[in-house]
């Protein structure tokens, strides 16, 4: 059996897999900002077209 020799870390390997994470990373905070944008822009809509309100009604 021969010696298993450590060469220490791959920087150019922990490069890449850091640029990926990053990337996936930023992938789902973006569609976390869109749904949230969208989700404004349908209530705001909402609101203009008078289907909803934000004055609760009297009894």
């Amino acid at each position: 059996m021969g010696h298993v020799v450590y060469r220490g870390p791959s920087i150019i390997k922990e490069i890449v897999i850091g640029i990926g994470l990053g990337l996936v990373a930023g992938g789902f905070w973006k569609m976390h900002h869109w749904n949230n944008q969208r989700r404004t822009k349908e209530f705001y809509d909402l609101l203009d077209k008078g289907e909803i309100s934000v004055v609760r009604e009297e009894e």
